[in-house]
């Protein structure tokens, strides 16, 4: 599907390709591309064929390639559903000319409708900027969509935390794999977003006006941040990992002791039984008997003691 928007006599105009032959700065959105749409874009836009080959298989890395005409950009971001760690990826391929833009992605992401609507519907002519403008509104889109699911891991990180150190359970350890492999999925899509995003914020190309390039410069500051809440993130999650080993170790030692104790304790029993249980004729009588009750109960009571006072329980 294409959806254009032309910046025609002060205003912005949307439509279908019926717009593309018409003179103006325009963006060219593109969702869910196939062969035949980009071929019709790259004999009209002159479109380097690697590039068009790029959209057409959507699994490449953040990058930046400048060819004769016009730019060729790969940004990509993430969307999660009700669980954090279910983590959408979202790829989108940018090309940027003096006076069009045409953006090419097989998802929809919220804050691209956004950044549609504020072109359409924006009285001061956001179109008539630029169309290196729009460019930097939907990459600072794509990457502060980013921000609400580093506060979500935060706020699991928390909760899961809390979790291990009231009672420790088999399921967090799962749990703490899946928020690591989340991360490490983020940080490997992010980490070379920064060099695309800083390439941009520098002056010297052509298609992008100086005073864009500051803009961008506020972009690469939030991938910044972003990637420092990975590292931030990460480490936490190698606390609640070590956090979650120290509590089953310690409550083994729990146990380990407690079933010490009362071995312990059964002990001189099991030997004080054995021994007055000979048959011998001299150990029989009411003082033995005597002896033997006050030997079984006063012995685990001076050992129960004993460990008290020695702060063993």
């Amino acid at each position: 599907m294409i959806q254009v928007c032309l910046w025609e006599d002060g205003r912005a105009v949307s439509g279908g390709e019926e717009l593309l032959e018409k003179p103006g700065p325009k963006w060219i959105d593109v969702l869910e591309p196939n062969a035949e749409v980009l071929g019709r874009l790259a004999e009209r836009f002159q479109l380097h064929r690697l590039a068009v080959e790029d959209c057409l298989h959507l699994d490449q890395r953040p990058k930046l390639e400048e060819y004769p005409h016009h730019q060729f950009i790969v940004l990509q971001g993430f969307s999660c559903g009700p669980d954090v760690t279910e983590l959408t990826l979202h790829e989108h391929h940018f090309f940027l000319a003096q006076d069009w833009l045409i953006s090419v992605h097989a998802l929809r992401l919220p804050s691209h409708d956004t950044v549609l609507r504020r072109v359409k519907d924006d009285p001061a002519g956001t179109l008539g900027r630029g169309v290196d403008v729009i460019l930097y509104l939907l990459a600072d889109a794509l990457v502060d969509a980013q921000f609400p699911i580093m506060d979500d891991f935060g706020d699991q990180l928390d909760d899961l935390e809390d979790a291990i150190f009231a009672e420790p359970d088999p399921e967090h350890l799962q749990r703490i794999f899946q928020l690591k492999r989340a991360l490490v999925t983020l940080r490997r899509v992010l980490s070379p977003q920064r060099d695309v995003v800083g390439m941009l914020a520098r002056r010297g190309i052509p298609q992008i006006q100086e005073k864009t390039t500051l803009y961008f410069r506020d972009v690469y500051d939030h991938l910044i941040r972003l990637y420092e809440q990975i590292d931030a993130s990460r480490d936490v999650v190698g606390n609640v990992m070590d956090g979650y080993l120290s509590m089953v170790a310690q409550r083994t030692n729990d146990i380990s002791k407690q079933l010490t104790i009362f071995a312990t304790l059964f002990l001189p029993l099991s030997f004080i039984v054995g021994f007055f249980g000979q048959n011998f004729e001299q150990l029989t009588g009411q003082g033995w008997y005597a002896a033997m009750w006050v030997t079984m109960v006063g012995f685990p009571l001076g050992l129960v003691g004993w460990f008290k006072y020695k702060k063993w329980i």
